[in-house]
């Protein structure tokens, strides 16, 4: 029985309200290849199975165009699903999506947890944490870090951070605006950049075949599976820790019942040991949260976010 209960919730969710099979999708934000993706497709592998979800991708303002296009034109879908992250909360806390704030979606499910991490090309003269941040002491113009998104980002404040607690002022780094963390990994892959700020998930994604080298993981402990052998930031010395939320949103004027389908859905789904495995597979961590009590976690990150950009003035 228990084997059988995605198939079961799938059929839950393909019943009553607007669903068909076929209908429900999965709006990743950004370029394939990096943490949005992968939230939509531990969503897809883990609710329905790919012949009923579909994935579309809608980069672009590092989240901005999803949400003003879902929010203006597409508010009232009732199978539409859109991913984000902390980093989603961080520019809504900085005002990258223009006026909008964490009342205009209606927050559904938090999958799992992520971490910051830095990372290098295997091949790098970068060997720890140290040599990158003495290189950066030294001539920081020549050491380019691959980030996905701007100044503000999240990926640039938690680089940010780390050069900071190491006695370096992060407005001599020299930053490379990517879209999307798998662009970040292919631009290092190509030495375009030399140094990846992103997401434990991504490099988990990416630590196949030898390639990369993290440096740091941002957490508070060394993570299990692919990379329990990289050490945390705060063992380094740099007392930098980045959670990261992951998980997905609708559409503002989608009827109640159905938002309240989707909820139950996702907490039937986590409450399984099937998708703990998926979960796990997916280099996410444990954080399950719907609906309302994750409605209200979001508003408060974002009002901790917006602390933190106000410290980097990078917010009024």
């Amino acid at each position: 029985m228990r084997a059988r209960l995605p198939l079961l919730i799938a059929a839950m969710l393909l019943c009553g309200g607007t669903a068909r099979a076929g209908a429900a999708e999965c709006i990743v934000p950004s370029k394939p290849g990096g943490a949005m993706d992968l939230t939509c497709k531990l969503a897809q592998k883990a609710l329905h199975g790919k012949s009923s979800m579909h994935l579309s991708y809608l980069p672009g303002g590092i989240g901005a165009v999803a949400w003003h296009t879902l929010v203006s034109q597409r508010a009232s879908e009732a199978d539409t699903l859109v991913a984000f992250s902390g980093g989603s909360l961080l520019n809504l806390a900085q005002g990258k999506f223009g006026k909008a704030g964490a009342g205009d979606v209606r927050w559904v499910a938090a999958l799992g947890a992520d971490y910051g991490m830095i990372a290098v090309r295997a091949d790098s003269q970068f060997k720890t944490l140290a040599d990158l941040l003495e290189a950066l002491r030294r001539n920081p113009q020549k050491v380019l870090i691959g980030v996905s998104g701007t100044i503000g980002s999240q990926d640039w404040l938690k680089m940010a951070l780390v050069a900071q607690r190491a006695g370096i002022d992060p407005k001599v780094l020299r930053f490379v605006a990517l879209e999307g963390g798998g662009e970040a990994f292919t631009a290092m892959d190509a030495n375009y950049v030399h140094v990846v700020s992103g997401d434990a998930s991504e490099a988990t994604l990416y630590s196949g075949g030898g390639k990369v080298r993290v440096l740091a993981v941002l957490a508070e402990h060394r993570l299990a599976g692919v990379l329990a052998n990289a050490p945390t930031a705060r063992e380094q010395g740099i007392d930098v820790i980045w959670p990261i939320i992951r998980g997905v949103w609708m559409g503002p004027k989608v009827a109640d019942a159905d938002y309240q389908r989707w909820v139950r859905a996702f907490d039937q789904m986590e409450a399984t040991p099937e998708f703990a495995q998926m979960r796990a597979a997916y280099g996410l961590y444990p954080f399950s949260m719907t609906g309302a009590a994750l409605t209200g976690y979001v508003k408060q990150a974002i009002d901790d976010y917006h602390r933190q950009a106000t410290q980097f003035k990078l917010v009024r």
